[in-house]
């Protein structure tokens, strides 16, 4: 079974189309008080920067990193190359996530490691000719042992790890490099000394179950050996689609959290129209400051793509969610999914509260840091942007600020451009897809 890893993803596409910035320390997230990393570079890495940490943590570990708003349509669609790799290596695929999958090819059925590790060779190199980007495989005798293989291998590596050397790699590894083994029960295990795989590998089946329950003590036993049956199986289509938003300051006007909703909502809408579907309930969930979460439901008897009306059910929602001392986040998810959506339903849920103005649903998408980010025309811009300019072509906004905006003209193919400095309302400058910066 192979494991493949794109590494560093999100940071490592930034670095490909933005070339000036392919040996520096990158941070994708947002710049808010609230903000958290979504990716670093591994030049960030080595300051001790990473994923999920705080923006603000990230920054004082890398000072001299450059932070970027996430660009998710870039990141889909390299994502959609990768699998397609991977597809046409292996007829059965199973995506972890956007940047890592398993594989089980049936040409590899009882191949020797040098076999494998041809097979594995090739899959990279085709990857990283479908989206210039690098990627680590591992391979093992089980999705556990292929993970871990992986993890060994990166950055940018390959690891095969053969029948007769599973138990000797696995041993050495902390417990909690080992799939559910969590916080609580790696403590458990440490009160009794158990802190690598190889000790627990060594204990006995008993003393084990007795510590976590039959059910986990028996398959961390099998895991800690090298067992892992599980099979590569294609995951079915999500239940859900979902958006939400962390504020940098707590909402307290009524006016605001509708706002918040409408453009939420059409973050989720445009995941369901993208998927195909039509949904059945409307989910509103409100966190307030205090963090204290509530939730809202309502289910109709058919599914809707209608926007107005599924914005119109979450701001319904939302208000009787809304706590006294402010709202931190608002989420909302449209599940219950359904096939060839009829026309608009919830008409009788729908209420006569604030509307949602266009722009607002139409074109804001959440930010790294959770705020929703629109790309209206009258919004500052930022730096990430991707600008067009008809004489220098595509590049981004390095910084903006006092009434000027600095862009670096530069794509994938281009090499480090140049940078300039225009006017912040030069109309020669429009905001431009970030898939124009893969050309």
């Amino acid at each position: 079974m192979l494991h493949l890893d794109m590494d560093a993803f999100f940071a490592s596409a930034e670095q490909l189309t933005r070339p000036t910035l392919r040996e520096r320390p990158v941070l994708v997230g947002g710049l808010g008080p609230r903000a958290v990393v979504a990716g670093a570079s591994y030049q960030a890495r080595v300051h001790g920067a990473r994923s999920a940490m705080p923006m603000g943590q990230a920054r004082r570990l890398c000072p001299g990193a450059v932070v970027l708003p996430p660009r998710f349509p870039l990141y889909q669609a390299l994502s959609e190359r990768v699998m397609g790799v991977l597809a046409e290596a292996a007829p059965v695929l199973e995506p972890v996530s956007v940047d890592e999958a398993f594989l089980e090819p049936p040409d590899l059925a009882g191949a020797e490691p040098a076999e494998v590790e041809r097979f594995a060779v090739r899959l990279r190199a085709d990857v990283r000719a479908a989206t210039g980007l690098p990627a680590s495989v591992g391979a093992g005798s089980g999705k556990q042992l292929a993970k871990i293989a992986s993890e060994l291998a990166k950055p940018d590596g390959l690891r095969v790890v053969g029948p007769g050397e599973q138990r000797e790699v696995l041993a050495a590894l902390p417990v909690r490099a080992l799939w559910g083994v969590g916080p609580v029960s790696e403590a458990a295990l440490s009160k009794l000394g158990i802190r690598t795989i190889g000790e627990l590998a060594a204990m006995d089946t008993r003393e084990l179950n007795g510590l976590l329950g039959t059910a986990i003590g028996t398959e961390l036993h099998r895991l800690a050996h090298g067992v892992d049956d599980r099979p590569v199986a294609p995951r079915g289509a999500a239940k859900q689609v979902s958006a939400e938003t962390t504020f940098e300051t707590d909402l307290t006007a009524m006016t605001a959290v509708h706002e918040a909703v409408a453009r939420i909502t059409g973050s989720a809408h445009r995941r369901l129209v993208a998927s195909g579907r039509a949904a059945r309930t409307v989910t509103v969930k409100v966190r307030s400051a205090a963090f204290t979460t509530v939730t809202r439901s309502e289910t109709a008897a058919s599914g809707t793509t209608d926007l107005t009306a599924l914005t119109a059910v979450a701001q319904r929602l939302a208000r009787n969610a809304v706590p006294a001392d402010g709202v931190r986040l608002i989420g909302v998810s449209l599940a219950g999914l359904v096939d060839d959506p009829p026309p608009a339903l919830f008409e009788a849920a729908v209420d006569t509260g604030p509307a949602p103005e266009p722009d607002a649903t139409e074109t804001a998408e959440p930010a790294a840091d959770g705020t929703a980010d629109g790309t209206a025309p009258d919004r500052p811009w930022r730096p990430g942007d991707d600008v067009h300019h008809p004489e220098h072509g595509h590049g981004w906004v390095q910084g903006a600020g006092h009434g000027r905006v600095t862009v670096r003209f530069e794509t994938r193919s281009t090499g480090p451009g140049r940078a300039r400095t225009f006017a912040a309302d030069d109309a020669a400058l429009t905001r431009a897809d970030p898939l124009a910066s893969l050309t």
